[in-house]
C-alpha cells in the first residue's frame, strides 16, 4: 500500500501535465490565428484606403484661350478639381456600401457626367470667341488607382489621357456624346425607402420648351434636337430610378441620378443658348434655372 500511493500521485501529475499542455497549445494556436485574421483585415483596409481617383489632365490639352474667355475657363478648370476631390472623399467614406458595381454606378459614373458637362462649358466659352475645341469629352472618364484599382471600375474603363482635342466639329457631335453617356446607369434609389414607395416615384423637371421663343430659323433644328435630348435624359433617369431600388446610402438618388441629370441638362441648355448666339440672337434669360429636377410621388 505504501508503494501504491506514490505511483497514483505520479499518474495524476502526468495526466494533469498533459491536459495543461494541450490547453496551452490551443491558446497559442488561437492567438496565432487571431493575429493572422487581424493582419488580413488591416491589409484589406489599407488596400481600400490606398485607392484614389485618377482623371486625365485637361489644362494641357486646351488650345490657346482667348483673353475674354480666360476667367470662365479657369473657373471651370477649378471646378474639375473640386469634382475629383468630392469623388475621392465619397470613395473614402463609402466603403462597404452597395453592390459589386457601386463604385462605378455611384462615384465614377456620376463624376464622368459632371466632367463632361464642365468640359462642354469650357469648349462653349472658348467657342464664343474663337474656334471651338472638340474632343474634350475624351478626357471625362476617370479610373481608380492604387490598391485594388481594377475592381469596380465597370464599364467606365480608362480614358485616353493622351487625347488631344481637335478644332471645330459640329455641335451635334457634342449632343450625341452626352446622349450616349450612361456611365452612371444603375444608380440607386434611397436605400431606406421601400420598394412600393420607390416604384411610385418619378422624376419631375421644369419644362424648357415653353420658355423658348423667337428661335432663329437657322437654329431651329439644333434647338429641337437639344429639346428632344432633354426628354431622353429624363426618360433614362426615370428608368434608372425604377430599376435600382435598394442600392447605395441615403443620398444615393441625389448623387447617382438627380445630380448627374442636372449636369446633363445644364450642358444641353448651354448648347441651346449657344445656338441662339451663333445666329446673332439672344437666348431667353433664366434657362439655367431650369436644369434641376426633383422626385415626385406617383
Amino acid at each position: 500500500m505504501s508503494r501504491g500511493l506514490p505511483l497514483l500521485h505520479r499518474r495524476r501529475i502526468l495526466v494533469s501535465g498533459a491536459i495543461g499542455g494541450i490547453t496551452c497549445a490551443a491558446v497559442v494556436v488561437g492567438a496565432a490565428m487571431a493575429g493572422q485574421d487581424d493582419g488580413s483585415g488591416d491589409a484589406n483596409a489599407s488596400t481600400k484606403a490606398a485607392q484614389t481617383i485618377s482623371c486625365p489632365a485637361v489644362a494641357g490639352s486646351l488650345p490657346e484661350i482667348p483673353a475674354e474667355a480666360r476667367a470662365e475657363v479657369d473657373r471651370n478648370l477649378a471646378l474639375l478639381d473640386t469634382q475629383i476631390a468630392e469623388a475621392d472623399k465619397r470613395l473614402g467614406t463609402s466603403q462597404g456600401e452597395g453592390g459589386p458595381n457601386f463604385v462605378q454606378n455611384a462615384i465614377l459614373g456620376p463624376l464622368a457626367d459632371k466632367r463632361k458637362s464642365t468640359l462642354d462649358r469650357i469648349a462653349i466659352s472658348i467657342g464664343r470667341r474663337a474656334e471651338k475645341p472638340t474632343g474634350l469629352d475624351a478626357l471625362a472618364e476617370c479610373t481608380l488607382s492604387g490598391g485594388e484599382a481594377g475592381a469596380g471600375t465597370g464599364a467606365g474603363g480608362e480614358a485616353d489621357s493622351g487625347a488631344t482635342p481637335t478644332a471645330a466639329a459640329s455641335e451635334p457631335a457634342d449632343g450625341g456624346a452626352e446622349q450616349g453617356s450612361g456611365a452612371e446607369q444603375g444608380g440607386g434609389a434611397d436605400a431606406g425607402s421601400g420598394t412600393d414607395e420607390g416604384s411610385a416615384q418619378t422624376i419631375s423637371c421644369p419644362d424648357v420648351a415653353s420658355k423658348i421663343s423667337g428661335v432663329p430659323a437657322a437654329a431651329q433644328a439644333e434647338v429641337d434636337r437639344n429639346l428632344a435630348l432633354l426628354d431622353t435624359q429624363i426618360a433614362e433617369a426615370d428608368k434608372r430610378l425604377g430599376t435600382s431600388q435598394g442600392e447605395g446610402g441615403p443620398n444615393f438618388v441625389q448623387n447617382a441620378i438627380l445630380g448627374p441629370l442636372k449636369d446633363k441638362r445644364a450642358s444641353t441648355i448651354d448648347r441651346i443658348e449657344l445656338s441662339f448666339s451663333r445666329q446673332g440672337s439672344t437666348a431667353p434669360s433664366g434657362l439655367d434655372a431650369l436644369a434641376g429636377c426633383s422626385l415626385t410621388s406617383g
